[in-house]
C-alpha cells in the first residue's frame, strides 16, 4: 500500500513568517527562516517519502491572532504535524502599553487553541516551541519586564505540552548559552528576531526532539 504523505505546518508570527510569499512562487514559499531550514535539509534526506511542508506564519501575531485564524489556516490543511511558535508579541504588547496587550489572554487562548485542536484533530502531532528573547540595545529599555514576561510563558508553554501530550522545543537556554560565547546581536538581530546563524539554531533544536520521536519525518 502506498505511504501517505505527510503534512508538516508551521504556524506563529514573524520569527516563522520569514516574509514567505504569498502566491505559489516555489522559490519563496516558504520564506528565509529556520522553516525553509528544516524543509530544505528533510525534504533532501527524505525525498523518498516527498513529505510537504507549509509556511503559515503571520508577522505580529499573538496567540489570539492565531485562534482567531486557526480554522482556515490550521484546520483546514488536515496537517499531520503542527509546530508552533508564539509568545514574543503577547509578551511586548503588554510591557509597551500597546492597546492589544489591555488584558494577558496567552494562557487561556492557547489552551482553547490546543483543545479545539485535539478535538478536531486527534490523530495529528503537535509541537510547541518555547519563547525566547535576547537583550540587545533595541530590548534593553524593557528588558527586566520583557524577561520576566517571556519567561512566564515559557512555563505556561511548557505546562501546556505536558498536559496535551505533545512535543516540546526548549530554547531560550540554547539562545543564551550562544549569547554568552559570542554576542546577543550575532543570533537575534534586535533581541526578538533571529539572525540566520539564529534560525539554524531554531532547526537544530527542533530536529533534536521531532526526529527522536513518533513523529519523525521521514
Amino acid at each position: 500500500m502506498e505511504r501517505k504523505r505527510k503534512t508538516i505546518l508551521f504556524q506563529g508570527d514573524s520569527i516563522t513568517d520569514g516574509n514567505w510569499g504569498r502566491d505559489m512562487d516555489l522559490n519563496h514559499i516558504l520564506g528565509h527562516g529556520y522553516v525553509y531550514l528544516l524543509a530544505s535539509q528533510l525534504g533532501a534526506e527524505f525525498a523518498a517519502s516527498q513529505p510537504h511542508f507549509i509556511n503559515r506564519g503571520i508577522s505580529g501575531n499573538r496567540v489570539s491572532d492565531l485562534y482567531a485564524r486557526w480554522n482556515e489556516d490550521t484546520i483546514s490543511l488536515q496537517p499531520d504535524l503542527i509546530s508552533i511558535l508564539i509568545g514574543v508579541n503577547d509578551a511586548t504588547s503588554l510591557i509597551s502599553g500597546d492597546p492589544r496587550g489591555a488584558t494577558d489572554r496567552f494562557e487561556r487562548i492557547y489552551h482553547q487553541l490546543l483543545s479545539e485542536t485535539r478535538e478536531v484533530l486527534p490523530e495529528t502531532g503537535l509541537v510547541l516551541c518555547e519563547p525566547f528573547i535576547l537583550q540587545t540595545e533595541l530590548t534593553a529599555n524593557n528588558w527586566t519586564e520583557l524577561r520576566k514576561k517571556t519567561d512566564e510563558y515559557r512555563s505556561i508553554v511548557r505546562e501546556l505540552s505536558h498536559t496535551y501530550h505533545t512535543l516540546f522545543v526548549p530554547l531560550q537556554e540554547v539562545f543564551d548559552q550562544a549569547a554568552d560565547k559570542v554576542t546577543p546581536e550575532y543570533w537575534m538581530w534586535d533581541g526578538i528576531h533571529p539572525t540566520a546563524a539564529g534560525h539554524e539554531l531554531i532547526a537544530n533544536e527542533w530536529l533534536k526532539v521531532v526526529q527522536q520521536s513518533e513523529y519523525a519525518i521521514g
